[in-house]
């Protein structure tokens, strides 16, 4: 059956639709799709035909949801792969090594994978590196250099590439790596998280000094209270750096005798060793649901004990037929063939059951759900092992004896023993966010509905936009069967009123049945005290979770729509006639036109002085503003000179940059671009700061003039007024709301599950 909702088919459409060079559809239907990736998948059989039906009937109706490389990659003949995820080789402390892996990393983003990467293995600022007679830059700066190349690269030619970096909580530049977020504009490429071991927690119950180390050497000695305690004021108002235990996922890794792992992939459900690869799918509870909202509403374990083996198989045979960007993860990947498969549409099936989300008999469903899905997951890959053999790395002994494998039930443990497995690692719950939209907008992973009923605004094929209702699939189903008066149960509860508590039982319940690990965004209110935010995390780690994501709104990631009016400027404001106002849709403080304004007689102003070393004549940059609703906005620029060398390519620049402007929305991305780009001959030091090209000093001048003017927000404040201001925000109020998204513009970009995601159209950060 094809999508019911619209944003069903816009997402299938947009993102695992195949189509030809030219965009010409191939698939023609929804059903086209499954065929293919069933077809695809079924080479890896002796007998494709058989399998190839058994895998379709498992896609069809949405119920089995590989993850979207697989979706979008599987039967194409693109070279991208169909893993969602890597962690990269391990970063050598030298030169030459750490470019080599910069090499591997730009290769694997354009297949369309995202990656991670330990930055532990760097030694710390200031340190002297033997032989060249210089001091180390640290590990942020060469951070910096992966972020600008992430930048330059169209994941699989669709979207921006995804990077974690972890660094250790005893490494000695660890909190320089806790504040690099406060700078808006800075690693905005990368998820950053912590490492947090055992003992640095211990250490932070008891107030103990914690040392800071490299090799054999201790650089300082600081309160470990006081390093959690700016971890935990960063991430209360930047939202990063999330934390990852990292002793606990090394303890109960099923591969804890033949790998160690540093490292996790973007969203964090993947911690792996180098080069580690893992095939992500979700099997859709709210498909499995009999007599929703009933008494006798239930999951169909039997049907879900059916479908798990099949998704076991395809996930399987997904590492045979892919392709990969490096031969190390090839070898990786079959090696010891980990797979993850997992769950969506959590929150809906327990509506559907008449349960609140984080309630005692969603704790107790899930207990039940979750223990099904892992002994058929495990079983199913005995049964491939007893048919293709296990994977090579298996090792009966040790691996028997991991923590995670000695938690199956007794006769799953003895058919491993009797016939070993085919995957190392079979569980995992990964983003759903554009998946889940495919499949009628089912709520996403383990997450709980984070609105059930929003606005969209859809583009028509005249230019104009339209509004639509965006809905829950729980709570259309509801309606459908009820009627559209009828009043919701208490079951149907949503992210914004939850909480915390019902986040992290929900995590840790999950977490228990999950080999791997699971993304997850506790989202939170503004408002919440620094204490209260605290005590999340240590519930998660006194909770067993292997790391903790939290969200809550703040100035910083929430700058453009956050930024406020200013007042002493509406004097200045141009007025437009009202023909100038037609076709404009406003979306929270940014407002966009399907037509560009016409310029005003008159427009305020103001010119900047550039001195670029390699230009003998300096270069002045005007900017003029047009003021609507009350906030003024950059309108157009000039860029002149008396040097003729950049006359041509500063025209094309200003009118480029004008046209944009003049569209209205969200510009902010044109200081982003321009400072990402670095000129091969080697940029300039201005202000003390290094500036890699006079591109990147021009997108600099453009960011101080929204600043000045209020269309973004700076951050001038030293670290400890941050601190200071942190540290007494908990009665501050802003508004929990969806943010602005980079690619459609609508007012509909939540966090979730460790990613941006667009409720609209689909954006998502993730891969």
């Amino acid at each position: 059956m094809p999508p019911v909702s619209a944003i069903s088919q816009q997402i299938w459409d947009m993102k695992y639709r195949l189509k030809t060079a030219a965009g010409v559809p191939v698939d023609k239907t929804v059903e086209d799709s499954w065929r293919r990736v069933a077809k695809a998948l079924a080479q890896a059989e002796t007998t494709p035909v058989r399998w190839q039906k058994q895998f379709y009937k498992a896609l069809e109706n949405f119920t089995f949801l590989p993850a979207g490389r697989i979706l979008a990659g599987a039967g194409t003949d693109r070279n991208v792969t169909l893993f969602n995820c890597f962690v990269m080789g391990t970063v050598p402390d030298d030169m030459t090594g750490i470019f080599d892996q910069l090499k591997e990393a730009a290769l694997t983003l354009q297949q369309g994978g995202g990656i991670g990467y330990d930055f532990s293995t760097l030694r710390p600022k200031g340190a002297p590196v033997k032989g060249v007679g210089a001091d180390a830059s640290g590990p942020l700066s060469f951070m910096d250099v992966w972020d600008a190349m992430c930048r330059t690269i169209m994941s699989a030619g669709h979207r921006r590439g995804a990077m974690m970096a972890t660094l250790r909580c005893d490494h000695p530049d660890i909190e320089a790596f806790i504040e690099a977020k406060w700078e808006p504009d800075r690693l905005r490429m990368f998820n950053l998280s912590v490492l947090v071991t055992d003992a640095f927690i211990q250490a932070v119950r008891e107030d103990a000094p914690w040392e800071l180390t490299f090799g054999d050497t201790t650089y300082r000695v600081v309160e470990a209270r006081a390093l959690w305690d700016k971890i935990m004021r960063a991430t209360y108002a930047t939202a990063e750096p999330g934390v990852i235990f990292v002793d606990r996922v090394n303890r109960r890794n099923n591969l804890w005798y033949c790998e160690e792992i540093h490292a996790t992939n973007p969203c964090g459900e993947q911690p792996l060793p180098p080069y580690g690869a893992c095939l992500l799918g979700s099997i859709n509870l709210a498909a499995l649901v009999n007599d929703p909202f009933e008494t006798s509403a239930t999951l169909d374990l039997d049907r879900l004990r059916e479908l798990v083996p099949t998704a076991v198989r395809m996930l399987d045979n997904a590492i045979d037929v892919s392709r990969f960007p490096l031969p190390q993860q090839r070898h990786e990947a079959q090696a010891k063939r980990r797979i993850g498969l997992g769950i969506t549409g959590l929150a809906d099936a327990l509506i559907m059951c008449g349960a609140r989300y984080g309630s005692a008999e969603a704790v107790e469903l899930c207990e039940t759900w979750l223990a099904a899905l892992r002994r058929s997951a495990y079983l199913a890959s005995v049964e491939i092992a007893k048919e293709k053999g296990a994977f090579p790395l298996y090792d009966q002994e040790p691996y028997l004896k991991g923590e995670s494998i000695r938690a199956l039930d007794a006769d799953v443990r003895e058919a491993i023993a009797a016939h070993g497995i085919r995957n190392a690692l079979v569980t995992s719950v990964a983003p759903t966010g554009t998946i889940s939209l495919l499949a009628d907008n089912v709520s996403s992973g383990l997450e709980p509905v984070f609105s059930f009923q929003h606005t969209r605004q859809v583009l028509m094929p005249d230019g104009n936009r339209e509004p639509q209702e965006v809905s829950d699939y729980a709570y259309r189903l509801f309606h459908r069967l009820r009627g559209e008066d009828a009043a919701l149960p208490a079951a149907f509860v949503d992210a914004q009123t939850l909480e915390p508590a019902a986040h992290v039982v929900m995590q840790a319940t999950v977490q228990k049945y999950i080999d791997s690990s699971v993304s997850k965004t506790i989202n939170l209110p503004a408002d919440i005290s620094l204490a209260d935010f605290k005590d999340v995390y240590m519930q998660a780690y006194d909770m067993d979770c292997k790391g903790c994501t939290t969200y809550r709104p703040n100035a910083i990631t929430g700058a453009v729509l956050e930024a406020p009016a200013q007042p002493e400027e509406a004097s200045l404001q141009a007025e437009a006639p009202p023909s100038e106002t037609n076709d404009n849709r406003e979306t929270g403080d940014v407002v966009y036109m399907s037509q560009p304004l016409d310029r005003p007689a008159t427009l305020p102003g103001r010119t900047y002085k550039l001195r670029w070393p390699e230009s003998e004549h300096a270069i002045y940059i005007t900017i003029n503003d047009v003021v609507r609703d009350n906030r003024r906005r950059p309108f157009e620029i000039f860029i002149n000179s008396k040097n003729m060398e950049h006359y041509a390519w500063t025209l094309a620049l200003t009118r480029m940059i004008s046209a944009v402007f003049r569209r209205g929305g969200d510009v902010s991305f044109v200081v982003e671009e321009l400072k990402a780009v670095f000129d091969p001959r080697g940029g300039a030091w201005l202000g003390g700061t290094y500036v890699p090209s006079l591109l990147a000093a021009i997108g600099a001048v453009i960011e101080r003039h929204m600043i000045d003017i209020g269309f973004l927000q700076g951050q001038a404040e030293s670290a400890e007024e941050r601190e200071a201001r942190v540290a007494n925000a908990g009665g501050a109020r802003m508004p929990q709301r969806p943010r602005q998204c980079p690619k459609c513009g609508a007012a509909s970009l939540v966090r979730q599950e460790g990613c941006e995601l667009c409720t609209s159209c689909g954006h998502s950060t993730c891969l």
